[in-house]
C-alpha cells in the first residue's frame, strides 16, 4: 500500500487539497497520514505586561483544531480510502518531514495557492521548503482560483 502524508492547515482551500489527495490515494491504492502542524506559540501574547503565556488559549486552540482535523479524517474514511491523523506542535517543514519518515511515506501531498514574488520573499513557502528538502516525491496540487 502506498503511504501519502497530507499536510493540512485549515484554510479556505483545505476541502479541495483532501478532495485531490483522496482522488490521488484512490487511483493508486493508497493510505493517508494526515498532519496538522500547530505552530509551538500557541498560547504567547504580548501585552502591557510584558510576553505572557496562557495555557487556556493554548489548549483550547489545540482541541478545536482537532475537532476540525477529526472531521477531515472522517471524511477520508468516507471515501474508503484508510487515514490516521496527527496533530503536533512544532516547526511546519521540520515536524512534515520527521512524520513523513517515520510513516515511510511514499508522497507528500501538498497544495500551491498560486502565489510567488514578494510574498515568498516575506513569508516563505512551505511547499517549496519541503519540495527543496524531502527525500520523498512531493505532489503539489494547485488549490488557487
Amino acid at each position: 500500500m502506498i503511504n501519502i502524508v497530507l499536510p493540512v492547515d485549515f484554510g479556505d482551500k483545505t476541502e479541495q487539497l483532501v478532495d485531490g489527495a483522496v482522488k490521488f490515494a484512490k487511483q493508486l491504492n493508497g493510505r493517508i497520514f494526515l498532519i496538522h502542524v500547530a505552530p509551538s506559540d500557541i498560547g504567547f501574547a504580548i501585552g502591557d505586561m510584558g510576553y505572557q503565556y496562557f495555557p487556556e488559549v493554548e489548549a483550547n486552540e489545540i482541541r478545536d483544531e482537532l475537532i476540525q482535523l477529526n472531521k477531515i479524517e472522517q471524511r477520508i474514511l468516507a471515501h474508503d480510502v484508510d487515514c490516521e491523523h496527527l496533530l503536533k506542535q512544532g516547526i511546519a517543514k521540520d515536524t512534515i518531514l520527521e512524520y513523513a519518515k517515520a510513516k515511510n511515506a511514499d508522497y507528500i501531498v501538498m497544495g500551491s495557492h498560486g502565489r510567488s514574488g514578494i510574498y515568498d520573499v516575506f513569508v516563505g513557502s512551505l511547499t517549496k521548503g519541503l519540495t527543496k528538502d524531502s527525500h520523498i516525491p512531493v505532489l503539489v496540487l494547485p488549490i488557487h482560483d
